[in-house]
């Protein structure tokens, strides 16, 4: 007996987007079907998420009920745990999803990334050590790259001398994440471009103790993140 659908609730259904390269060129060599629900799943709970570096952990899959009978119908014979297994893994051999695992408190957590330009780049900076542990639901905040503090000083506040650049190097050294990249931008939105600005910024923000300001995260969200750019 073939289970029907009642068809899609009145009014305007929530949706979510897919590449078109996902019909015209992964599709045709997709032979599975589990395998084809997890990648669908993927795109959709991806774009669930906020933030430049969007991932599914390994639990959100396993906690997914609408996944897990879907992983369910198609041989119930099998566990559905392992049909989704045996799915996220011929995912990643495909080459449609990327997977990495991190410890935490010394406990494994597993990521999966659409293979897309955001997602190769999240697996290079991971695997380089450019990351921190987050909160329970975010466990990964993948660290952005930082510019180059000479170039930064150069294009925005003037020439750079032998000193200049000794101080910058120490500075960087000495204050924590992202510090020194303000403290330029407040000079410039202060119209006054020296060193010595930058520096009397930088030991008020010491004395105030700013350490939340270095904790602030991006929030950009890219509706098209996954696209080729």
């Amino acid at each position: 007996m073939t289970v029907t659908f009642s068809g899609f609730p009145p009014g305007r259904p929530r949706t979510f987007t897919l590449p078109a390269a996902l019909m015209t060129e992964l599709l045709p060599l997709i032979d599975d079907l589990a395998e084809l629900k997890v990648i669908l799943f993927t795109f959709w709970a991806i774009q669930q998420r906020e933030g430049q570096y969007r991932y599914v952990r390994a639990v959100d899959y396993a906690l997914d009920a609408a996944l897990i009978d879907a992983m369910r119908v198609i041989d119930p014979a099998v566990p559905a745990d392992v049909t989704l297994a045996r799915a996220l893994d011929k995912a990643v051999e495909r080459g449609a999803l990327l997977r990495t695992e991190v410890s935490i408190d010394q406990q494994p957590q597993v990521l999966y990334f659409i293979n897309a330009e955001p997602g190769r780049d999240a697996m290079t900076r991971i695997e380089s050590g450019r990351w921190q542990p987050g909160s329970s639901e975010y466990p990964v905040e993948i660290l952005p790259e930082r510019p180059n503090i000479f170039r930064l000083y150069e294009e925005n506040i003037g020439a750079l001398t032998p000193l200049i650049a000794d101080a910058l190097t120490d500075a960087e050294r000495d204050y924590p994440h992202g510090w020194l990249e303000e403290a330029i931008r407040t000079a410039v939105e202060n119209n006054a471009r020296s060193w010595r600005y930058i520096q009397a910024v930088l030991k008020r923000r010491e004395q105030e103790g700013y350490g939340n300001a270095t904790a602030q995260k991006s929030t950009e969200r890219h509706d098209d993140w996954y696209l080729p750019r």
